[in-house]
């Protein structure tokens, strides 16, 4: 009986450990989600239930992978489980691209192709093409480079078609592209169409080419967020005809860097059309811009025209050039001054240049240029009109998604509006466990670490995302604010409670449907009775793992609302609203004024709480 008994034990032993091992549900206590119910029933002093939607964002961690992973967080060891710890933990990380070992001896066409590190592709190929078509189409994370690419070829083609449309937060690296190419033409046409937080960077790009030509259409169009990098573009080349139409058009807060470009060029012929046209807040930096050239002709045809604000900088542009020709048309013409900087411009040892500036734009400096064979015509301080019997605020409301911002007079039964594309266009991630959050701190002091663990080279989307994420997160609050960044579910409930005390509700939209079309409002409720409130709200921030930015919100009213299907009349989706009642500390050109009009401090501005983003206020008995 002893031995039966003891077998009876053991063997009970061995099935429960096997059921808290296999068990992931959201009842099991040994799960980041069971720890994380107990911490939501001491830490919130009421009876409402943690909702699903943040429940959904808990750790999918089993007992056994987190156990692990503790462990090897615990050794500083991560960096070497990084695959296996993205994957588990269902975290945001780019692939490791090891260089590929496939042969392509022959002319290619590539279709529907992505994920790949190219190394030596190309090179001194004699004639023919290489065509690249539905590159990386419509990926979530996507990450190819280019390295050696056509080197020493001869009367060799490159197309890319319809490269990486509609991707979120892609990463594409040329490295060393057409070097010493001679003949033969590259084409990039709908490059990086509609994406989000583009990072592309050529390197060495088309450098001592001779007689090649390049094109880039429709580059980067409405793209949002993000940087584009060229460095040493063209340099020593010969005879080269570069063309770039449609660059960037319609993006927002979209920065380009073009870096020793043409420099030491002979006869090149480098022509940019609609540049940054209709973009918002662009940044764009042209540095040892054809410094040393001979014989070019640069054109840059509707720069900047209808953009609004930004910041421009043309810093040693043709210095030391021989008969450079330039001509900027239509340059600056924006709707909103932003700032444009040119520094040494056709200087120190220039001569036999053409420089000329049509339609000039407005709060722009010029700094140390050359006194002859600079031209302007029409230098004008004018901004672009608006419509007749536009609103002065209006006339710039196309950067804004309709109805991204409403006034509190909106929310009523019956009105009819706009309603914002809310889903959330984040990649999708978990928390990680509170245990193995507080191992990689969303600090500057930690950003050494984090870029370690998740592989995340210099200059990568990777780094810049987080590295961006931690300044925002690290900036001083406004005024009236209380800020945190939070890694793990316990850390908001925290920042929370402390804020609004232990009472609280959480809300978000409820689901994504009437996005981007005309809804109606159905019935209105105002949390807390209507009246004035604190609330805190939590957004996303790109990280690898789910970081919000969480910040008290003061002097806000918050309701809940049905929305309603136009011509049904029926319920499709429901709502939350929050209607920021001072906002005398927001910027002028805060996109709510440029959609609405008036300036900050003089009208209440609302908007809806998006998909996956939240706001707490206290309990609404």
């Amino acid at each position: 009986m002893h031995r039966h008994s003891h077998l009876a034990i053991t063997l009970l032993l061995a099935l429960s450990f096997f059921i808290i091992n296999v068990c992931t549900a959201a009842n099991s206590p040994f799960t980041p989600t069971g720890t994380l119910l107990r911490y939501w029933n001491r830490k919130i002093n009421n009876s409402i239930p943690i909702p699903t939607f943040l429940l959904s964002k808990s750790s999918p961690l089993t007992p056994t992978s987190l156990a692990s992973l503790m462990t090897i967080a615990s050794r500083n060891n991560l960096s070497a489980h990084m695959s296996t710890f993205c994957s588990s933990a269902h975290l945001f990380c780019f692939p490791d691209l090891s260089p590929t070992l496939e042969s392509h001896p022959t002319d290619s066409a590539f279709q529907t192709y992505a994920d790949r590190n190219f190394s030596s592709y190309g090179n001194s190929r004699p004639g023919g093409a290489d065509s690249f078509a539905n590159y990386s189409d419509n990926g979530n994370v996507v990450a190819n480079s280019f390295r050696r690419y056509s080197r020493d070829s001869a009367g060799h083609s490159d197309r890319f078609s319809n490269y990486a449309p509609d991707t979120n937060v892609p990463d594409q690296s040329f490295i060393s592209y057409g070097a010493a190419a001679t003949g033969g033409s590259g084409e990039f046409k709908l490059y990086a169409q509609n994406v989000n937080v583009p990072n592309l960077k050529f390197t060495s790009y088309e450098s001592d080419a001779n007689g090649r030509t390049q094109s880039f259409t429709t580059y980067s169009q409405n793209a949002n967020a993000g940087d584009q990098s060229f460095a040493s573009y063209g340099r020593n080349g010969n005879g080269l005809p570069t063309d770039f139409s449609g660059y960037g058009k319609g993006s927002n807060v979209v920065g380009s860097t073009f870096k020793g470009y043409s420099e030491m060029g002979n006869g090149e012929k480098n022509t940019f059309t609609s540049y940054a046209f209709d973009t918002n807040n662009p940044k764009n930096s042209f540095s040892s811009y054809s410094d040393g050239g001979n014989s070019g002709i640069n054109i840059f045809s509707s720069y900047r025209d209808q953009a609004n604000v930004g910041d421009d900088s043309f810093e040693s542009y043709a210095k030391n050039s021989n008969a450079e020709k330039v001509n900027f048309v239509n340059y600056g013409k924006s709707f909103n001054e932003g700032t444009d900087r040119f520094k040494e411009y056709a200087t120190k040892g220039s001569i036999n240049h053409s420089i000329g500036f049509k339609i000039y734009g407005v709060n722009n400096t010029f700094k140390d240029y050359a006194k002859k064979g600079v031209s302007f015509s029409t230098y004008t301080n004018q901004t672009a009109s608006a419509p007749a019997g536009a609103e002065s605020g209006r006339r710039v409301n196309r950067w804004v998604e309709a109805g991204k911002f409403f006034r509190e007079s909106m929310l009523k039964e019956g009105s009819v509006m706009r309603m914002p594309d809310v889903r959330d266009k984040m990649p999708e991630r978990s928390f990680l466990p509170r245990a193995i959050a507080s191992k990689l701190p969303i600090s500057s002091s930690g950003l050494g670490e984090l870029t370690r663990v998740f592989h995340a080279s210099e200059n990568s989307s990777m780094a810049g995302m987080m590295a961006s994420t931690v300044s925002e997160c690290e900036r001083e609050p406004s005024r009236g604010e209380t800020k945190r960044c939070v890694g793990s579910v316990e850390d908001m409930v925290d920042f929370v409670v402390q804020v609004l005390g232990s009472d609280v509700v959480v809300r978000s939209t409820e689901g994504v449907k009437g996005s981007s079309k005309d809804v109606m409002i159905g019935a209105v409720k105002g949390i807390n009775g209507g009246r004035v409130t604190e609330s805190v709200s939590c957004h996303q921030s790109l990280f690898p793992y789910l970081v919000y930015y969480c910040h008290s919100v003061p002097k806000v009213r918050v309701y809940e609302a049905d929305i309603l299907d136009v011509k049904t009349k029926e319920k499709i989706n429901h709502g939350v609203a929050i209607c920021h009642l001072d906002t005398s500390a927001w910027g002028a050109g805060h996109g709510a004024f440029l959609a609405l009009g008036s300036a900050p401090g003089k009208i209440e501005v609302c908007h809806w709480i998006f998909e996956n983003d939240m706001t707490w206020t206290t309990a609404d008995h």
